[in-house]
């Protein structure tokens, strides 16, 4: 495995560095010039590696992505047991998943797919990519005979519903304890889909 580039190192440090402001200061009030001074760095060096803030909210989005993808990382590797499926819902629906991103940055990032088509649709590639992760998690569970179920795309299309909703909803919660009382409710919703 080759080693990251300067630029993709430097890139991932401004990304950072751009999460880190709007979530102090709320997307809406992020602007390069607050990087930078954030970062202690020259605005132009930003511009040089994402030409506009509509370049760092695609990074950004990209960001989110990777680290969502490491939430299906199970130890031992495989998903050849029960216990080991039952670790990768606890993980979606725990508050370790639901932290890994801001809310207030994600949702105000959302928003923007109402009035950037390439927003939205790096905002979809996202969702698609974390149901397809969730779908090839599912067919190796199945390859393994972890679970008896041939339509994993309609499954993992049905656990992101429960999942997002589930998130969008508690994001609203007043108590922890209501919040962990849904969220064992919504879980076991999808443990009964899949029939653990």
């Amino acid at each position: 495995m080759g080693r990251k580039s300067l630029k993709e190192v430097r890139q991932k440090e401004i990304i950072k560095g751009f999460y880190a402001v709007a979530k102090k200061e709320g997307l809406e009030n992020t602007s390069i010039a607050k990087v930078a001074e954030s970062m202690q760095i020259n605005p132009s060096l930003i511009i040089h590696y994402f030409k506009s803030k509509e370049g760092l909210v695609l990074g950004l989005i990209d960001y989110n992505l990777e680290r969502y993808e490491g939430m299906y990382n199970i130890e031992g590797g495989k998903l050849d047991t029960v216990e080991k499926l039952r670790e990768l819902v606890n993980n979606l629906f725990s508050k370790k998943w639901n932290r890994l991103f801001d809310d207030g940055v994600y949702y105000s990032c959302y928003a923007l797919t109402y009035r950037n088509k390439e927003i939205k649709e790096k905002y979809k590639s996202l969702h698609d990519s974390l149901r397809l992760m969730l779908k090839e998690a599912l067919d190796e569970a199945e390859k393994n005979g972890v679970i008896k179920n041939n339509n994993h795309t309609e499954l993992s299309e049905t656990i992101f519903a429960v999942l997002e909703g589930a998130y969008y909803y508690l994001g609203m919660s007043s108590s922890s304890e209501e919040y962990n009382i849904k969220m064992e409710l919504y879980k076991s919703y999808v443990l009964d889909l899949l029939k653990l």
